[in-house]
């Protein structure tokens, strides 16, 4: 575990009170893939979400985790008192596109944290999958993002949200789309959370949402799939000594 930097500090006590997340969502907090996800805090005072996929291995959005910036793993103990682990190294998807967003580019957002010590062994580590997954199937997103677009206090509670798969610009062999509801879905701090598809796998990263009429979110969210990457997954773990479980 490491100090933390103060203007980490600052964003940590932001979110220090009871909150929720996922716009539209349903608190999780002690479902499986709420023991198998973290928070991931920057120094700038980003907030974001990770899937543990070892011990000491975290997946997470590239845009939550790129040079530039401290990064800490946060979670709390059983107890309920905040625990921020120090990162000792990160690894960053070649293909990610810092710009891609204003430039209408793909980007493969993803990236993997090696913590400085040992998660709790309360945390299970996630289990990716290949398997694809047709319009209109029915994913679960999750993630400790805001609740309620605009107030940050809304961070910090883990949710989930059953959103519909989509294709609004059609299928792609990089991303994945959801749209439910109205004000439903993703939002600031859900990047780098998980979406599963109905065996429980994690099939995607979540890294990007619209906004839906006045909102900033709850409109389409937008995630990596993992499959297409599990090469550059298992070099990167395996030189860290882990291994990511596929089923």
């Amino acid at each position: 575990m490491s100090r933390l930097p103060l203007p980490l500090l600052a964003a940590f006590l932001a979110l220090s009170t009871p909150a929720q997340a996922v716009v539209g969502g349903t608190e999780a907090p002690d479902a499986t893939l709420a023991r198998s996800s973290v928070m991931v805090l920057s120094s700038r005072g980003g907030v974001c979400t990770g899937i543990v996929l070892a011990r000491d291995v975290v997946l997470t959005a590239a845009h939550c985790a790129a040079p530039g910036a401290e990064h800490r793993v946060h979670f709390r103990d059983e107890a309920g008192a905040p625990v921020l682990i120090g990162v000792a190294a990160r690894a960053v998807h070649p293909g990610y596109d810092a710009g891609a967003i204003a430039g209408r580019r793909r980007s493969i957002d993803l990236a993997l944290l090696r913590t400085d010590s040992a998660l709790p062994a309360r945390f299970v580590p996630a289990v990716l999958t290949e398997a694809p997954a047709a319009p209109g199937t029915p994913l679960t997103l999750g993630g400790y993002g805001v609740a309620r677009p605009g107030d940050h206090r809304s961070t910090g509670t883990f949710r989930t949200a059953i959103l519909p798969l989509v294709e609004p610009y059609g299928p792609s062999r990089i991303l994945v789309w959801l749209k439910g509801a109205a004000a439903s879905g993703a939002c600031e701090g859900d990047s780098g959370g998980p979406i599963t598809a109905a065996g429980g796998g994690v099939l995607a990263v979540t890294t990007w949402a619209s906004g839906a009429g006045k909102s900033a979110c709850g409109g389409v969210s937008q995630g990596v799939l993992v499959g297409p990457q599990r090469a550059w997954i298992a070099r990167t773990t395996g030189a860290w000594g882990a291994e990511a479980r596929w089923e």
